[in-house]
């Protein structure tokens, strides 16, 4: 996470760094993390968790937004009716890719927020969709 955004850092730098971030959360919640950056001909899931509690074990897809102004919004808001569609199909296609099978599935969502001279506002959102 020694990652840090200067100047005109570019979007795959700032999404990286967001993803680090993001992850960093994740872990801090107590959640294992299996899969980042997982790819197939029809798109990419950031991030694959597991979350334990209790006896219940949940598998979770997780989408990472990130941006350095909120000029065009919260980066949650960027998320759509389409893109949670793709992520169902996406997290679909992961547990036919790899033979998985899960009894409880969730997609999350992370935003993260960058602004010059703050600390990075992350926001987690479990169940999306």
């Amino acid at each position: 996470m020694g990652r840090a955004v200067r100047g005109s850092a570019s979007r795959q730098q700032v999404g990286g760094l967001g993803e680090d971030l993001a992850v960093a959360e994740l872990e801090r919640q107590g959640m294992e993390i299996i899969a980042r950056n997982w790819r197939c001909l029809a798109g990419e899931l950031d991030v694959i968790a597991v979350e334990v509690v209790g006896d219940h074990r949940t598998l979770v897809f997780c989408e990472v937004k990130c941006r350095t102004g909120l000029g065009f919004g919260h980066p949650l808001e960027a998320i759509t009716g389409g893109k949670l569609r793709k992520l169902r199909q996406l997290a679909a296609q992961w547990l036919i890719t790899e033979g998985m099978h899960a009894d409880n599935i969730r997609i999350d969502a992370v935003g993260v927020v960058i602004l010059r001279d703050q600390p990075p506002r992350l926001t987690h959102v479990r169940g999306i969709g």
